[in-house]
């Protein structure tokens, strides 16, 4: 696949793309982003394919139709980069595959890429399992209602930890770990819509949070290391990789790449898969009549035994239920992009050096896309259907080679979670549960107390 097959440039492209409305004074579309970013950014389609949006001081392209995302996300014209990035930047670093570009990125890719080979990932299945099923067993004697976001978090840390770093010295850190990054995802949101610099120095409550939630987790990554190394153990995973990796040159990559891409694996597996089973089990609850389907097709593949890795492949409903979760709830709802050339993007002149930004969440929920786009409908993924879905239309791990090296990791994780939670139990809000976007750099539920009631 090509970018020019995507669509052909135009070099002589003069035309800029119109500015859409509803800018303030000195905050631009800031104060709408950070207000109600989902809404702004759902009908900025409405509006022209790429769109320009003012971030205080800067001007940012909004893209908004699936073919041009895809088109970004391909194009060699386009970098990783721009306020997301550079919100991002105190947390991931410059060193890791999440941020890196160029010949860095590539050779980082090749580094961690055996660790999600497909011929890999059933290694990872009974840990997987494992801890799927401690989580139910942990709710059985709980007996109470469940804090969702925590017991979210907590599976999906260690099944990271476990499968990719092999340590069982996680336990410890695992709590500290969720905690640093929920107060980390929400303030780099706002310094992200919100560009006001040097006032996020000042010794204010939040940014006092914010800072020591941040020097807490480099702390963490550094005992990871460390422990690693005083072990002496060299475990075939994900951590003995870096460990011994090397650089272009046959030398040893630095402590800073090891501590940054240290952190890039964590992140995604806590913040995006996370995000994703707190979704996962708000839809559970919302829509019972899917975790009764999903019974069903766990009694008929698996019968009376535990789900184990190799019933994933034979649990379609349950994974089109996780497809579609994906599409209403991406917990990467937001990215951006920066131009490396002048360049030209749906018939508009692109500077050099212009900041982009687009949004899974409006392109996966576009009434353009989709059909009675706003339901849950797991069965648009049958293969008669789901090849009406326009292409780029449904990308939660991104494409081209910023697509997430853990798709498949992540996919038959989510997979074997919900068919493991949802044959076991039915769910309901607790009196206190408030299951209402919560914005941040990812997406998920606010606060997600349930109770559940054994099947």
């Amino acid at each position: 696949m090509t970018v020019e097959s995507v669509r052909p440039k135009d070099a002589n492209a003069t035309e800029e793309p119109p500015v859409a409305g509803g800018a303030v004074p000195f905050l631009g579309h800031g104060w709408r982003l950070a207000r109600d970013p989902l809404a702004f950014l759902s009908q900025l389609r409405d509006h022209g394919d790429v769109v320009r949006l003012k971030l205080g001081p800067k001007t940012v392209y909004a893209v908004t139709t699936p073919a041009l995302t895809g088109e970004v996300a391909l194009s060699p014209d386009y970098i990783i980069a721009g306020p997301l990035w550079e919100s991002l930047e105190s947390l991931l670093g410059k060193e890791g595959v999440a941020t890196a570009n160029g010949k860095l990125h590539r050779r980082q890719r090749r580094t961690i890429q055996p660790a999600f080979r497909l011929d890999a990932i059933p290694a990872y299945g009974p840990i997987m399992a494992e801890e799927a099923y401690e989580l139910v067993d942990r709710w059985r004697a709980a007996d109470g209602v469940l804090d969702i976001t925590y017991e979210s978090f907590r599976a999906a840390v260690r099944v990271a930890a476990r499968c990719l770093m092999r340590g069982g010295y996680m336990d410890a850190h695992a709590d500290r770990i969720c905690a640093d990054l929920t107060t980390l995802f929400a303030g780099m949101y706002q310094r992200m819509v919100v560009p006001l610099g040097p006032l996020y120095k000042v010794p204010l409550p939040a940014n006092r949070e914010f800072n020591r939630a941040l020097a807490d987790l480099h702390v963490l990554v550094d005992e990871i290391v460390a422990d690693r190394r005083a072990s002496g153990q060299k475990p075939n995973d994900l951590l003995t990789a870096l460990l011994e990796a090397k650089d272009d040159n046959g030398d040893p990559i630095g402590e800073q790449e090891i501590h940054d891409q240290v952190i890039a694996i964590l992140t995604p597996g806590a913040e995006t898969v996370g995000s994703t089973i707190m979704s996962l089990l708000l839809v559970l609850t919302e829509h019972p009549e899917l975790g009764d389907k999903i019974r069903d097709e766990v009694k008929s593949v698996v019968g009376d035994r535990q789900v184990a890795f190799d019933d994933v492949r034979k649990l379609t409903y349950t994974a089109n239920v996780v497809t579609e979760t994906l599409r209403l709830y991406p917990a990467v709802w937001i990215l951006t992009r920066r131009a490396v050339a002048d360049t030209e993007l749906g018939g508009y002149r692109i500077p050099k050096g212009a900041d982009l930004i687009y949004s899974p969440y409006a392109v996966q929920r576009d009434r353009r896309s989709y059909e009675r786009n706003e339901d849950f409908d797991p069965d648009r993924w049958l293969p008669g259907r789901s090849k009406d879905v326009p292409k780029y239309a449904m990308s939660p791990f991104s494409v081209g080679n910023r697509k997430c090296p853990s798709d498949h990791f992540s996919m038959a994780e989510l997979t074997l979670i919900t068919a493991v939670v949802a044959h076991a139990y039915g769910f309901e809000h607790a009196s206190e549960s408030d299951p209402r976007p919560r914005i941040g750099i990812t997406l998920r539920p606010r606060r997600l107390m349930l109770r559940a009631r054994p099947r």
